[in-house]
């Protein structure tokens, strides 16, 4: 599978994450303890080397109480195919749950 992935964006989704993170007060133990991952798998996302799936960017916001959104204000993608290859390497990566969460928000935003 040939799956479109940004180093840079990954890297400004980390430093999001780490961005909220701190403003919530929480260390990366705390926030990881949350999520049920490891801090080493968390200082990995903040740090832009690791490509988390939706389901773990879902658990990332509910843990910091901010909508999914959040997680990606700073994040502007002005180019339309770039935007859509990155919503199709997570959908690609999704198990059936994930899809139908998915599936759920699109489906809220888009209607």
């Amino acid at each position: 599978m040939n799956v479109y992935v940004d180093v840079d964006l990954k890297r400004f989704i980390g430093l999001r994450v780490g961005e909220i993170r701190r403003k919530k007060g929480l260390t990366q133990e705390e926030l990881a303890d949350n999520m049920g991952i490891g801090p080493k798998y968390l200082s990995s996302i903040e740090r832009g080397k690791e490509n988390p799936t939706l389901n773990t960017l879902i658990k990332l916001s509910q843990a910091l109480d901010v909508d999914l959104g959040e997680i990606f204000a700073v994040v502007q993608i002005e180019d339309v195919t770039k935007r859509k290859n990155l919503v199709l390497s997570l959908i690609n990566e999704a198990d059936g749950e994930q899809l139908k969460q998915a599936y759920k928000i699109l489906a809220a935003i888009l209607r």
